[in-house]
């Protein structure tokens, strides 16, 4: 499972993230352990890892690795539980939290998940598969309304009606359970030219619903600073807009000292501030990773440092 895994901006991330060799790490989306792997090996016999993952392939697979591996402890957990696995580990703080936020490669290849629209399996969609409701659930069960409001707000795809309409109609003569099926009908509605950037947009809009990623990612940042040390940092790569943009604002909100005038016209509020950015704009991955790995060419990274 390794080979089908390649950390993205690898060394940038790791750069920024520790700035003490003995401290203790937090890396949020262990996944295939790439990046887990590589900052062991940047720390000493007094470092420690602890890292989660929800997907129970990957935590498998890093359990198995990490097995003889002392300093480190690993989570089936959703990384939403930051400050809770900080208490079960007896951690008041962390010297730096990794987040890569990005689908394995793993996952997207391997038909039985359900995420890849190229090969035909059950739509499922679920990292956490302990989770009650699928992307088969809502193809079948949401209201047009409600699904074009899926496809809108998390795949931003601007044919969400006219696709939420046929789906809705489609479903009354025959249940949509496969990856298949829903491609199928969505290749009808698409010029073929268009066809791979509207069945990634749709199948990333259920994927981030079914694991309410967005919410979770919220949830993770704000219990992030609760346990994270001053002059600690956060590391996050992110790989589309609705990702970036919620931990662009999140950083930038609180690295802002006091309110401005527009927003707090009688300057009443007033807040202090926890981050300081540590890259003002975010990096992106160099035009060799690129080349090397194709599914590198969204990401972004931003850091921060906890004062």
């Amino acid at each position: 499972m390794s080979e089908h895994h390649t950390p993205v901006m690898l060394k940038e991330s790791l750069d920024l993230l520790i700035t003490d060799s003995s401290g203790i790490y937090f890396d949020a989306t262990l996944g295939f352990a790439g990046h887990s792997s590589e900052i062991l090996k940047r720390l000493n016999d007094d470092g420690r890892l602890i890292a989660s993952d929800v997907d129970t392939d990957a935590f498998e697979f890093s359990r198995k690795k990490f097995a003889d591996q002392p300093g480190v402890s690993l989570y089936n957990f959703n990384y939403s539980f930051i400050d809770v696995i900080a208490k079960i580990e007896s951690i008041q703080n962390y010297d730096g939290v990794l987040a890569d936020l990005g689908v394995s490669s793993f996952q997207l290849d391997n038909p039985d998940s359900g995420f890849t629209y190229r090969s035909d399996a059950f739509l499922d969609l679920r990292m956490d598969k302990t989770k009650k409701v699928t992307a088969a659930d809502i193809i079948n069960t949401f209201t047009e309304e409600d699904l074009a409001n899926v496809f809108y707000e998390f795949g931003e795809e601007k044919n969400s009606r006219k696709i939420s309409r046929t789906i809705v109609e489609r479903r009354t003569l025959k249940k949509i359970e496969t990856t298949g099926q829903l491609v199928s009908i969505i290749s009808e509605l698409v010029p073929q030219n268009f066809q791979r950037k509207t069945l990634s947009r749709i199948f990333q809009a259920l994927r981030i619903y079914v694991n309410d990623e967005l919410g979770n990612l919220k949830l993770f940042l704000e219990n992030s600073l609760k346990v994270l040390k001053k002059g600690g940092r956060i590391v996050v790569i992110s790989y589309h807009s609705l990702e970036d943009r919620i931990v662009k604002d999140f950083f930038k909100a609180e690295t802002i000292v006091s309110l401005s005038p527009k927003e707090d016209p009688l300057g009443l509020i007033k807040k202090d501030a926890r981050l300081k950015l540590v890259n003002r704009k975010p990096l992106l991955p160099t035009d060799e990773e690129i080349r090397n790995n194709y599914r590198a060419r969204s990401a972004k990274l931003r850091a921060a440092e906890r004062i």
